[in-house]
């Protein structure tokens, strides 16, 4: 048996990268030099640690039952085996003298059986060995993970066992047309504005744009995106992750980030438009102005950028962040927000040499920002467990609301309110939370009117309907839930086959498309 310290340091970055931890994953690759080994990182399986360590762990749990002459123990543990307990010797020896001293005692008590009625003893017959009480050597594992962790070995513990569909509520296969093509985890997904377009990112370094307009006879025509960088003359694949995507706001050109540091513009035929290359390290996000006349991004080089759309070019670096940027969301055309890992919000505008505000009051990294409609009010989310919301005309937060037991990865505004498109109703916020609880917030008030807890693992991502009536809302469960906003009632349930990364809902609200773990890309039909 041969590791290499190579293959350990790849499995643990995939692992930071998958538990949503980009920033503390790109760190550590560059230290441990992961660009330089030859692992291709596109046939590792999503969960591939957890995986091997959960293996492991079975092997020892397997090892302590087996008797120094070689029979198997034909019992279970008194208590599962934690990870760190199967790697301190004394208390592996002490579970082994426990099973033998168990075992003597069975013995004895058989042979008293036999001698008493003449019964044969109960050991396991060869070929009929069980390991800890499973037949055929199978066991049945606790799902291992952090409290951070959003990682699924894809089987759950007793106290997440996964949730019975309501056979009114499922959406059933028909209803579902899964899009294979992806040969890695597929992060983020985005419905073309103005057509049933859906762009796909993936960690095999490819975007795809899938064609589900009701005129294509294929049904799920795919247009493959490489991401490629310059070597040696050539075009090589960059290996890297696609991290973010955005439709300009006609739908004629598509926006991508990548963890090569360069950001790409593309035709909706998936020709390579502009390759923008400023930044010094991989981009986490981006954001196309509704103008469509700029791109934004967001990168660990802890600048934002505003780019010129039609040449390509930067049109102004914004270096005010001490650690990396998470996120970033526009205003208005020239305005936006960014956040950061240093805890900090600022609010920029083109022209301008520094902040027009800084927001500081979250304790923890700042996952997410978004701008309402109305351009008036910040939402922001963080690890800090908070949800606050920020207004121009003050210093201090408008709300800071503290309901989420764990990280919040993610919020989206409704899109109700004034200068919507649905003025009569009120505007709400979703917050998508490490605690597996999806929150709908009345911001005026302050107050979470309603919580979603159907979810059995971390919720990555939420996303309103057009019209702003229901929520679907992915989690790493396998699970897209879709709920009524206005009762708080599961409408529409979907099991896939792997963790979900992101949903979204096309133009017209009557298809969802979720994004997974197993590099599948699923799009729900909602019609009647």
């Amino acid at each position: 048996m041969s590791i290499t310290s190579d293959e350990v340091n790849f499995l643990v970055y995939r692992y930071l990268q998958e538990s949503g931890f980009s920033h503390s994953a790109f760190t550590f690759g560059i230290e441990s030099h992961i660009s330089q080994s030859n692992i291709n990182g596109t046939l590792v399986p999503p969960a591939a640690l957890i995986s091997i360590l959960q293996k492991g762990l079975q092997y020892v749990e397997a090892e302590i039952s087996i008797n120094e002459d070689g029979t198997v123990f034909d019992g279970r543990p008194i208590e599962s085996l934690s990870l760190i307990d199967a790697v301190m010797p004394d208390v592996v020896q002490t579970r082994q003298q426990a099973f033998r001293d168990k075992l003597a005692q069975q013995q004895a008590t058989c042979t008293m059986s036999a001698s008493t009625s003449g019964n044969q003893s109960n050991a396991p017959k060869n070929g009929d060995a069980t390991v800890n009480g499973e037949e055929n050597g199978t066991h049945n594992m606790s799902m291992l993970k952090t409290p951070e962790s959003c990682v699924s070995t894809h089987q759950f513990d007793n106290h997440c066992e996964p949730m019975e569909m309501d056979v009114d509520v499922e959406i059933p296969a028909s209803k579902a047309t899964v899009l294979r093509g992806h040969e890695s985890e597929v992060f983020i997904c985005a419905w073309n504005p103005v057509s049933d377009l859906l762009a796909s990112g993936s960690g095999d370094s490819t975007a795809r744009i899938w064609n589900l307009n009701e005129n294509n006879n294929s049904n799920s025509t795919q247009l493959v995106l490489r991401h490629c960088i310059r070597e040696g003359g050539q075009d090589v694949p960059s290996n890297k992750d696609v991290t973010s995507l955005d439709w300009n706001s006609d739908g004629t050109l598509l926006a991508t980030g990548s963890y090569d540091g360069f950001a790409r513009i593309w035709t909706k035929d998936g020709n390579l438009a502009s390759t923008l290359g400023q930044h010094k390290g991989p981009i986490f996000a981006l954001k196309w102005n509704k103008k469509g006349n700029s791109i934004l991004s967001a990168g660990v080089d802890k600048t934002t950028i505003i780019w010129d759309a039609h040449t390509g070019e930067a049109k102004q670096q914004f270096p005010f962040h001490s650690a990396p940027a998470l996120d970033v969301d526009w205003q208005n055309n020239t305005t936006f927000a960014s956040c950061s890992t240093d805890m900090c919000i600022h609010v920029c505008r083109l022209g301008s040499d520094r902040p027009l505000k800084t927001f500081q009051g979250h304790t923890n990294e700042v996952n997410a920002i978004k701008w309402d409609p109305s351009g008036m009010l910040l939402a922001s989310c963080s690890d800090d467990m908070t949800l606050k919301i920020w207004s121009m005309k003050q210093e201090s937060c408008v709300h800071d609301l503290q309901a989420h037991s764990k990280e919040i990865y993610t919020i989206k505004w409704s899109p109700t309110g004034p200068g919507t498109s649905n003025p009569n109703s009120n505007i709400m916020l979703a917050s998508a939370s490490f605690d597996s609880t999806v929150r709908l917030w009345d911001v005026e008030r302050g107050v979470c009117i309603h919580t979603l807890t159907k979810h059995q693992e971390p919720v990555y991502s939420v996303a309103f309907s057009p019209d702003g009536k229901h929520l679907a809302s992915g989690s790493f469960d396998k699970c897209v839930h879709i709920w009524n906003t206005t009762t708080g009632a599961l409408v529409h349930s979907y099991r896939g086959t792997g963790g979900i990364f992101e949903v979204c809902w096309n133009s017209t609200g009557d298809k969802v498309g979720a994004s997974a773990s197993d590099g599948s890309v699923c799009v729900l039909d909602l019609r009647k």
